[in-house]
């Protein structure tokens, strides 16, 4: 079966400030990747779609929402916290972003696609219910896990793979049991979060810097693989962050193209045994440019192939 490709140009002009590593250049980075690979003519793309707003309010609060649109500047940059601006594309960027992976996951549960990759921008994961951070506007991925269960899927699982804890999507389905979450991160590092007490249905893992393919195994073959066998997800939905590769200028790990594939085959398998083969996935960070294309091409490539 087909595996699609949610994307919109309109994503690119989302721009906040020269020099800001979450650029416009990485989405052209990504598709670069999946050409090089021959991979784009195996892949059905779709044009994303702004997503609804009743949509959205089922994640994020109402004023949260009232002040994206408020704040949204027709001309210049509006600073939303420290490091997460919007321009006058901004706001228009972050409803395609949520809304191919709306229509993803829809086109998946449908039985249209056997799973899909949403190459969009702004990434989501460290949207929270009521601000955005980390140059998050809106919790793509975790938006996307909650309409599935709104759609009759009794177990659905997030896996973020991001160098950087997933609080977003961690704040958006707190209370959803139905969801289990699984998130690696480098640790002590932005958002500093992630290692507190969490509900069942929240699995962290903390890795150290400078941590490779031997200790991302380790995680994954010890602590979150289990946990999703045992969950039996009916969809997989995937924050898939490249910023843990050893070239990514934001963080400090060691992991090479090769651990990508390795982890998103290990998805795959685990979606042919529980979910009927259904995954979305969703670009989050990956801040060089090398690496972003040979992950993305790794991951893509693993999504075809299972």
């Amino acid at each position: 079966m087909a595996v699609a490709l949610y994307s919109h140009p309109d994503c690119a002009p989302h721009a906040m400030g020269a020099g800001h590593p979450e650029c416009p250049e990485r989405l052209a980075a990504a598709r670069r990747g999946l050409e090089k690979a021959g991979l784009m003519a195996r892949l059905e793309e779709r044009l994303a779609e702004e997503a609804p707003w009743d949509y959205l309010a089922r994640g994020h609060a109402p004023d949260y929402l009232a002040l994206l649109q408020a704040r949204s500047p027709a001309q210049g940059l509006a600073a939303l916290d420290a490091d997460t601006a919007m321009n006058p594309h901004s706001l228009h960027a972050a409803l395609l972003a949520a809304g191919a992976v709306k229509q993803a996951v829809e086109a998946v549960l449908a039985g249209e696609f056997e799973r899909a990759f949403c190459l969009v921008r702004p990434p989501g994961h460290h949207a929270e219910h009521d601000r955005a951070m980390g140059f998050c506007f809106l919790g793509n991925i975790a938006l996307g896990a909650i309409h599935a269960l709104a759609l009759g899927c009794e177990r659905v699982a997030l896996v973020d793979f991001d160098v950087h804890h997933g609080n977003g999507s961690q704040d958006l389905l707190a209370a959803e049991p139905r969801a289990l979450l699984c998130s690696s991160f480098q640790h002590p590092l932005y958002p500093y979060s992630g290692t507190g007490a969490t509900p069942a249905h929240i699995v962290n893992a903390t890795m150290a810097a400078g941590g490779g393919g031997r200790e991302l195994r380790a995680v994954w073959e010890d602590r979150f693989l289990p946990a999703l066998e045992a969950h039996r997800p009916q969809l997989i939905l995937i924050s898939a962050g490249f910023d843990a590769h050893r070239r990514d200028p934001l963080a400090g790990m060691a992991w090479e193209t090769e651990d990508y594939a390795w982890l998103s085959r290990e998805l795959v398998a685990l979606a042919r045994r529980h979910a009927q083969g259904r995954l979305v996935s969703s670009l989050e960070g990956g801040y060089d440019f090398t690496a972003l294309e040979e992950g993305v091409a790794a991951h893509v490539g693993a999504m075809l192939e299972g």
